[in-house]
């Protein structure tokens, strides 16, 4: 379904205007999250993902494929400075905030760009910081000015969105040290950049790997728990939610990036049905 097939209809409240998809196991919204969250019931999410724009695309030049290649994401992705992109990001968060319930957490991405932003955000609104897990990637792209060490990691951190006197977050303890052979599971995950198998039915500049999303919600989520991703891109998030028998919600501005979600967990909810 396209977003032109979803005709809004006023006597509906302005959260479903921006519906595109609905079925029994996922939501997409096409919109801006900093509007469509204020929207969404207060501690209705047992899990947020959020990958936010790391504001990047200020012309400058990554290596894609092995050439040189402007960075440019998007206009989502360009910085307006440092004191309004770190508003946004408190704002963000602080809806995110809002829709999580006591017991759910939130996890967020970024690279040295942001995240610094995302964890300082996070303390003025009160979370309650988890981890910071550094995904190492053994497949990194090279550094092409050889002014820099090779940019190889991404910083993950995981927070409870209250500081209570008794932590009530989800956390499977015991599945996570059973797949590290029996060990504690560590702060640092190594894990390749995404399969060219999940991009075939389209792909986003930002997506994450399957895997990391799939080790995120088997730790700190139950089968039949509600996520959420603001920032949906591509939808990786909710391949991962359907593939455990989670149930997923995902807002994206762009109507193509939702199509592709959708064309994913179309193919993720056929496959968990076999």
């Amino acid at each position: 379904m396209s977003a032109a097939e979803v005709s809004p209809l006023r006597s509906l409240p302005p959260l479903e205007e921006h519906l595109y998809r609905r079925s029994p196991r996922y939501t997409l919204y096409q919109g801006d999250s900093l509007q469509l969250l204020d929207q969404m019931p207060p501690e209705s999410f047992d899990l947020v993902f959020a990958d936010p724009p790391y504001f990047l695309s200020n012309g400058g030049f990554t290596c894609k494929a092995g050439r040189r290649a402007p960075v440019e994401k998007g206009r989502w992705d360009r910085s307006r400075g440092v004191e309004v992109d770190h508003e946004f990001t408190v704002r963000w968060l602080r809806a995110c905030q809002r829709v999580l319930k006591p017991s759910g957490t939130i996890w967020v991405s970024g690279t040295q760009h942001v995240i610094f932003s995302v964890g300082f955000g996070m303390q003025q609104l009160g979370f309650k910081l988890l981890n910071t897990i550094t995904w190492f990637k053994p497949n990194a792209s090279p550094n092409l000015s050889c002014r820099y060490f090779t940019h190889s990691t991404e910083l993950v951190i995981w927070a409870a969105p209250r500081a209570l006197d008794r932590l009530q977050h989800t956390f499977n303890y015991a599945q996570m040290k059973a797949e590290n052979g029996g060990k504690q599971m560590r702060d640092l995950w190594q894990m390749t950049t995404p399969r060219q198998s999940e991009k075939e039915l389209g792909r986003h500049p930002t997506q994450k790997p399957l895997a990391l999303l799939l080790r995120i919600l088997q730790a700190s989520t139950h089968e039949g728990d509600r996520v959420l991703d603001p920032f949906n891109g591509s939808g990786t998030t909710g391949v991962a939610a359907l593939t455990l028998g989670r149930h997923y919600t995902g807002v994206d501005i762009d109507a193509g990036y939702l199509g592709i979600t959708q064309k994913r967990l179309e193919a993720a909810r056929d496959l968990k049905s076999l």
